[in-house]
C-alpha cells in the first residue's frame, strides 16, 4: 500500500468521524448513550464507504506444493498386437494407474498415440501408423516449464514422421522406454520401402525404386519380382550377406493402359523366415492420358515463381511451363490455364490473345504490377495505382462455394505485400480470402474467382506467396497443406466442367493405412452452399456386393467422410442428399498395405540410445519394479513449493459490503426500537 493511499485513508477517517460527530453530537436531543452508539455505527458505515471509494489494494501471497509430472505414453498401434504384446502393455498401464507410491510422488498423466496423440481412454492397438516423434514432441511442449520424466511404452518401430531418436529434450524431461516385443533376431528378407509415382502418362514409363533388407548371417540369394495380374514385368536375382544386407533395385515400367494399374513387388522368402508378410508390397499407379498443362507468364524474376511452380507440380498430373510474355503469345492454346504473374505493358499481346481464345486465367498482382495498364486491358477488376505499399493477411471466407477448402492457418502466415488501395471486382464473383490488416478486414478481397460465360478467372492480390509456403513447412514439417490449397485453386481454374449442385471429390485409389477421404459440396438451386443438408454415401464392394452406408459430416464449407474402416478391394459408391433427387456416383480402390505388420522385433538399440541421450534408462516389459524404484529414488524428481502473489483491490472483498449493510441495518433497527424513526 502506497503512502498516498495511507494519506487518503487517514483523511477518510477524519471526515467520517467529523460527519458522525456532527450528526449525533451537535445540537441533538439524544441521550449520551444513544449518541455514542449511533455515532459509532455511523462512523464505521461512512468510513467503510470511503474505503470503497479509495479502493486500496492489498498484496496476498499463497504457497502451493507442485508434484513433478510423470507422462506415460502408450503405443496404441497395431504392431503391438502383431508382436503379441497387447496384453502385457495393458497390464503395464493398469499397474501404473494403480500404484499409490507413484501417484503420491508424481502427477501422472496417460496418453495413447498412433499417428496422432490423445489422452488415454481405451487401448485398441489398432492404429495403422506410429509417430513416436510427434508424441514425444507434444509432451515436451506441454510440460516444458516443469520437471516431467516420460515413460514410453512401445516396441520402438516408427512408421511415420521424423526420427524420434533425434527429438530434442530438456534435462528435466528424461525418457524411460519400456520395450515390448521379441528381441531375438530372426532370419528375414523384406521389402523395406517402395518408391514410385502416383500418376503416369499413357505410353510413358514410370520409375520404381525398391529398398530390400536382409537380417541374417549366412550369404543368401533371392529373386525380386514385380508382377501385374500374374505377368512378370521385372525380375532380378539379388545376393545378400551379413555385411551387404541392403540392396536398392531400380527399374522403369511401361504405362500401357489408362486407369488404375496394380502391381505386386515381391522378394521370395527364405524357407526359415518367420514373418513372410513383409516380403511383398502392393502398389498402384494411375495412368492418365495427358497432364493438365499450366503456363506461368512473367516478365520479372521473383521467389514466388519457383514456389508456385513447385506447389502446382506436387501433383504429378500437372506440368508448369515458365515463359516470358513474348514467348507465351504463340503457345497459349496448348495450355488449360494461364497464370499471369504481376502483369505490365509487356503483357498486352498475351491478354489480347487470351481474350480471343477464351482461356482460363489466374492473375497474381503485387508491388510490380502496372495497374494503369491492367485496368485498361480488362474489365473484370480494377485498382487505382497509388505507388504506396501495405502489408496484408488473408482471412478465409467459409461461405466460399466454388470448391471445398480447409483453413490452413492463413491469419498466422507472414503478411503479403500489395499496392495500397481497394481492389474492386466489377463482375459477379466469389471471395475465398479477404484482406486483413491488424485483425481488421479491409473489405477488399485478397483472392476472388469468377466465371463469366463459361470462362473461369481469378485474381490474387498479393506478392510473397513463397513466404506462405515456407511458413507452412516450418509449422507442419511438410509443404502438403499449402500445396493442397494452391493445387485446388489450379484444379478449379484449369477445368471448364460446368458446376453441378452436388460436387464429389475423391482419389482413384487409397492405401488402407492412410485416411480414405471422400468429400462433397451441396448447393441449393441458387448455387449457394447448403450447410443444412443431410448427405450420405452408400459404398458397395465390387466382388462381395457388401453394402455400407455412412453419413457425411459438415466441415467448414464442405461435407466429409473417412472410410478407413473398409477392407481392401474395389468399391462403387453413390453420394446422395436426403429429401432431394440429387446424387453422384463413382468408384475407388483400397490397396492393402499393413505397414504395422512388417516388424519382427522391437527396436531395442534405438530405444536404448533415446534413453541414454535424455538421461533416462530403458527397461524390458518384465521390469516394472526396476522402473518404479528408479523413479521413486531419483532425487531430481522432487516436489517444488511455488508462491503465488496476488494484488487484490478492496472492492473485491465481499465481506466489507456485508459489513456496511449490517451496520446500516443495525442503526435503523436500534433507532426503530427506541422510537427515533
Amino acid at each position: 500500500m502506497t503512502a498516498q493511499t495511507v494519506l487518503y485513508i487517514s483523511i477518510a477517517g477524519v471526515i467520517a468521524f467529523a460527519l458522525a460527530l456532527y450528526m449525533y453530537a451537535y445540537k441533538t436531543k439524544y441521550s449520551i448513550g444513544h449518541r455514542w452508539l449511533f455515532g459509532a455505527l455511523r462512523f464505521f458505515t461512512l468510513f467503510a464507504l470511503f474505503l470503497l471509494l479509495i479502493n486500496p489494494k492489498f498484496k496476498s501471497e499463497t504457497f502451493i506444493i507442485e508434484k513433478p509430472n510423470l507422462t506415460v505414453l502408450v503405443d496404441n498401434s497395431a504392431s503391438i498386437k502383431v508382436l503379441n504384446q497387447d496384453i502385457a502393455a495393458s497390464e503395464w498401464v493398469e499397474n501404473l494407474k494403480e500404484d499409490k507410491s507413484l501417484s503420491d510422488k508424481f502427477d501422472v498423466s496417460f496418453y495413447a498415440f498412433g499417428k496422432d496423440i490423445a489422452e488415454l481412454d481405451t487401448l485398441s492397438f489398432s492404429e495403422t501408423q506410429t509417430n513416436i516423434h510427434k508424441a514425444l514432441a507434444a509432451t515436451e511442449e506441454l510440460f516444458k516449464n516443469t520437471i516431467a520424466p516420460t515413460v514410453l511404452l512401445t516396441d520402438g518401430n516408427q512408421t511415420f514422421g521424423n526420427d524420434y531418436e533425434f527429438a530434442s529434450r530438456k534435462e528435466t524431461h528424461p525418457i524411460y522406454p519400456i520395450i515390448f516385443g521379441d528381441t531375438t533376431q530372426y532370419v528375414d528378407l523384406r521389402v523395406e520401402q517402395l518408391n514410385t509415382n502416383k500418376y503416369s502418362f499413357l505410353k510413358n514409363e514410370f520409375p520404381v525404386e525398391a529398398l530390400l533388407v536382409y537380417n541374417g548371417k549366412e550369404a543368401v540369394n533371392s529373386r525380386f519380382t514385380i508382377k501385374q495380374e500374374g505377368s512378370v514385368l521385372f525380375s532380378e536375382i539379388i545376393t545378400f550377406s551379413e555385411i551387404n544386407n541392403t540392396k536398392t533395385v531400380t527399374t522403369s515400367l511401361p504405362s500401357t493402359k489408362v486407369g488404375l494399374q496394380r502391381y505386386t513387388a515381391t522378394i521370395e522368402p527364405l524357407s526359415e523366415e518367420k514373418n513372410k508378410t513383409n516380403n511383398s508390397k502392393v502398389f498402384g499407379v494411375e495412368v492418365i492420358d495427358q497432364a493438365t498443362k499450366v503456363l506461368l507468364v512473367s516478365s520479372i524474376k521473383h521467389p514466388d515463381i519457383g514456389a508456385i511452380k513447385k506447389a502446382i507440380e506436387t501433383n504429378e498430373q500437372r506440368q508448369v511451363a515458365l515463359l516470358t510474355p513474348e514467348e507465351a503469345t504463340t503457345v497459349l492454346n496448348d495450355y488449360q490455364l494461364v497464370i499471369l504473374y504481376q502483369p505490365d505493358r509487356s503483357f498486352a499481346s498475351v491478354l489480347s490473345e487470351i481474350e480471343k481464345l477464351r482461356k482460363n486465367t489466374f492473375t497474381i498482382t503485387g508491388l510490380q504490377t502496372d495497374w494503369n495498364f491492367l485496368n485498361s486491358a480488362q474489365s473484370f477488376y480494377s485498382k487505382e495505382s497509388s505507388n504506396a505499399r501495405e502489408d496484408v493477411l488473408g482471412s478465409l471466407n467459409f461461405n466460399y462455394g466454388s470448391y471445398a477448402l480447409e483453413d490452413i492457418g492463413f491469419l498466422n502466415f507472414p503478411p503479403l505485400q500489395t499496392e495500397f488501395g481497394e481492389l474492386a471486382i466489377n463482375v459477379p464473383h466469389e471471395v475465398l480470402l479477404n484482406q486483413d490488416i491488424n485483425g481488421f478486414s479491409t473489405g477488399s478481397p485478397l483472392f476472388a474467382s469468377m466465371e463469366i460465360n463459361g470462362v473461369r478467372s481469378a485474381i490474387f492480390d498479393g506478392e510473397g506467396i513463397w513466404k506462405w509456403r515456407a511458413n507452412s513447412y516450418l509449422k507442419n514439417e511438410s509443404f502438403e497443406d499449402f500445396d493442397t490449397f494452391f493445387g485446388k485453386m489450379v484444379q478449379y481454374l484449369a477445368s471448364n466442367k460446368s458446376r453441378t449442385r452436388l460436387e464429389v471429390h475423391h482419389e482413384t485409389f487409397y492405401y488402407n493405412n492412410n485416411p480414405v477421404i471422400v468429400s462433397a459440396q451441396y448447393f441449393d438451386k441458387s448455387f449457394v452452399f447448403d450447410n443444412r443438408a443431410q448427405l450420405e454415401i452408400t459404398v458397395v464392394h465390387s466382388e462381395t456386393k457388401e453394402q455400407h452406408i455412412f453419413p457425411l459430416l459438415l466441415k467448414n464449407n464442405y461435407y466429409e467422410v473417412d472410410l478407413n474402416s473398409l477392407p481392401q478391394g474395389d468399391y462403387n459408391f453413390t453420394v446422395s442428399v436426403k429429401g432431394e433427387a440429387v446424387s453422384r456416383s463413382g468408384n475407388f480402390t483400397i490397396l492393402d498395405f499393413q505397414v504395422e505388420q512388417q516388424f519382427l522385433n522391437a527396436s531395442v538399440t534405438k530405444l536404448r540410445r533415446v534413453a541414454t541421450n535424455t538421461g533416462g534408462t530403458a527397461y524390458f516389459s518384465a521390469n516394472f519394479q526396476d522402473l518404479k524404484e528408479a523413479l521413486l529414488n531419483n532425487e531430481s524428481f522432487v516436489a517444488t513449493q511455488r508462491s503465488q502473489k496476488k494484488v487484490v483491490p478492496l472492492i473485491d472483498w465481499k465481506y466489507l459490503l456485508a459489513l456496511i449493510a449490517l451496520l446500516l441495518s443495525a442503526e435503523w433497527l436500534l433507532r426503530k426500537y427506541n422510537g427515533l424513526v
